[in-house]
């Protein structure tokens, strides 16, 4: 993984955020129901992860890039229109 932690939690919780009620999306959102969460959450500073937790988002992570079938950018991303960019699509 290149793209920084909190800019992890950032994109993720971002997604969260604007899709979580999007039914196309739904089994990923469940699939995905304590990662997702969890970035959000730290991502608006209302908790710090512990280890277990930061292994969730980084999972999540991964699942999130394997879905749209984009690697990890070499100089990592910084919000999601970045990685919708790499993916040449918008959910």
């Amino acid at each position: 993984m290149t793209t920084d932690f909190s800019d992890m939690c950032n994109i993720l919780g971002q997604f969260y955020l604007n899709y979580r009620d999007d039914k196309e999306l739904d089994y990923f959102i469940e699939f995905n129901d304590i990662g997702l969460p969890l970035a959000f959450l730290s991502a608006e500073g209302l908790c710090e992860l512990s280890d277990d937790g930061r292994k969730y988002v980084a999972e999540t992570w991964e699942l999130f890039l394997s879905a749209l079938d984009v690697p990890d950018n070499p100089e990592g991303f910084t919000s999601l229109d970045q990685v919708f960019d790499k993916a040449n699509r918008k959910i």
